[in-house]
């Protein structure tokens, strides 16, 4: 399995290939990480990770400003139907528009906006960093065999906005801090965790083993 980790200088890129490469041992899959933003290494993955840290408008200008990346993801993900993950703010990136410093195009694939987290609790701070159980709100193959609810597996977060998607259809799971918090949300061959997978310990391999094999 060829795996494309985008490299747009906005990721930390080494946990997350550490993590898939653990995932894919995990699966009992062969398989190889390629990092960095060739076009043609990501017209021929069988898998592609948009990973993300910072603010929206920044990772947003990070990827917009290498030559023909975007283009290379668009027919890939939406052309082609391969497998795409976004993390963090690889997965806000999904969005329509991101409310952050301004208003910001996303890449569109999931109607929705990226907004300010707001919990009704005046003691809960922003940024939003810990670990937190998930609520499913939608099934979806990469939650296959983790245990979820107020008993279940933690995912570990750090942001300060999130992926208010338009409608339900494409929100998978939530977490709770003073609200309902987009967890992951996904469309058709598109996934996006609001966690860190790479952080996440058990959830975390268990949440990329099932999207190494997820065929969807």
């Amino acid at each position: 399995m060829k795996i494309a980790l985008i490299d747009y200088g906005a990721g930390n890129l080494h946990s997350a290939a550490k993590a898939l490469m653990r995932a894919l041992d995990e699966t009992g899959q062969r398989g190889e990480v390629f990092m960095g933003a060739d076009p043609d290494v990501i017209a021929t993955a069988d898998r592609i990770v948009l990973p993300g840290d910072g603010a929206f408008r920044d990772c947003r200008e990070n990827l917009a400003i290498v030559s023909g990346l975007e283009a290379a993801l668009d027919h890939a993900v939406r052309g082609k139907g391969r497998p795409f993950l976004g993390i963090c703010v690889g997965m806000q990136l999904l969005a329509t528009r991101g409310l952050e410093r301004g208003i910001t195009a996303g890449l569109g694939w999931i109607p929705g906006d990226v907004v300010r987290l707001a919990p009704a609790d005046p003691a809960l701070k922003v940024p939003h960093m810990g670990w937190n159980t998930l609520a499913m709100t939608s099934g979806h193959p990469v939650l296959d065999g983790i245990s979820l609810g107020p008993q279940g597996l933690h995912a570990y977060f750090l942001h300060s906005y999130h992926l208010i998607p338009e409608g339900t259809g494409n929100l998978i799971a939530t977490a709770e801090y003073g609200g309902p918090v987009s967890a992951i949300v996904g469309r058709d061959t598109v996934i996006g965790t609001q966690f860190h997978p790479e952080k996440s310990q058990v959830l975390g391999v268990k949440l990329l083993a099932n999207f190494l094999k997820w065929a969807p």
